[in-house]
């Protein structure tokens, strides 16, 4: 069957296992200072890994593999204790994959292992709506929020200026030497935080350059690290400051950007800011 499924760039690889640690599933191990995937029956491709990965070489790819299986998981997954099982189930809650989690909760019925998973999530797992997308940290959830006080229907609209200074703003499209690079201070965001964040252009893009990438659905991020370390050698920018959301894969975007400066000659100052998904800032720090 044609389904989604982690690639891994050898090349890349540093053998530092980051990623088998992070697959509870067990799909991963390292051979030869290498990480290799033993089986398509264990991944479940949800790309969990690429968050884990410190040199970008997870991606995720369409291609023919093996359906996943979550009985052959629970197997190999007994022996390694309750903790790594109950992170496998609530990594399958997180991402809704309710069909699943059924079926793995079955299995330890079936086998009669009892683990510390709340009745409520089994009950809910059941019942809730199983379709889902497959995106780390990509719960649904309907985020309600107070209307403002005085609201009405014939309430003016008010106009906030963009402070968008370039276009393109996507990362592969472009030109790492263009003129409004030149000495800029560089916003690299994620692609969700403008719509996570009313405050975006106000508190985030005003007074800076901006590119947009997404870690986990680009392709050949080498060359988001090749055009970083120009924008910091050729245009000289003066600072970066990466935004991005708080689920797991949002974290390669900036070890993308830790790559960049520590191949350029050049020595940048770089600032987190990490969004909860209601568009909190729940951490800004330099690093």
């Amino acid at each position: 069957m044609k389904r989604t499924i982690i690639k891994i760039d050898e090349e890349l690889c540093d053998g530092c296992g980051a990623c088998v640690s992070g697959c509870h599933e067990g799909a991963l191990q390292l051979i030869n200072d290498k990480a290799v995937m033993i089986s398509d029956l264990y991944c479940d491709g949800l790309g969990a890994c690429i968050g884990e990965c410190p040199v970008g070489a997870i991606t995720l790819e369409e291609r023919e593999a093996e359906p996943y299986d979550e009985y052959a998981v629970m197997e190999r997954m007994l022996p390694k204790g309750e903790k790594v099982i109950l992170a496998h189930l609530n990594h399958l809650k997180e991402h809704e994959e309710y069909e699943l989690l059924h079926q793995g909760l079955e299995y330890l019925k079936k086998h009669n292992v009892k683990v510390n998973f709340p009745a409520e999530n089994k009950q809910n797992s059941i019942t809730q709506d199983k379709s889902a997308c497959g995106c780390p940290g990509s719960m649904m959830q309907e985020i309600k929020r107070p209307a403002p006080s005085g609201f009405t229907m014939a309430a003016p609209v008010i106009v906030q200026p963009s402070e968008l200074r370039q276009f393109p703003v996507q990362l592969h499209l472009l030109n790492p030497n263009a003129g409004f690079l030149r000495g800029a201070n560089l916003l690299l965001a994620a692609d969700c935080t403008a719509f996570a964040s009313g405050e975006f252009h106000s508190r985030f893009l005003k007074g800076k350059a901006l590119a947009i990438a997404c870690p986990k659905l680009d392709s050949n991020t080498q060359s988001y690290i090749d055009k970083l370390i120009e924008m910091i050698d050729e245009a000289q920018i003066d600072t970066l400051t990466v935004l991005i959301m708080e689920v797991p894969c949002c974290g390669g975007l900036v070890r993308i950007v830790q790559m960049a400066r520590e191949e350029a000659e050049r020595n940048v100052p770089v600032k987190v800011i990490v969004l909860s998904v209601q568009g909190d800032v729940k951490k800004e720090e330099w690093i």
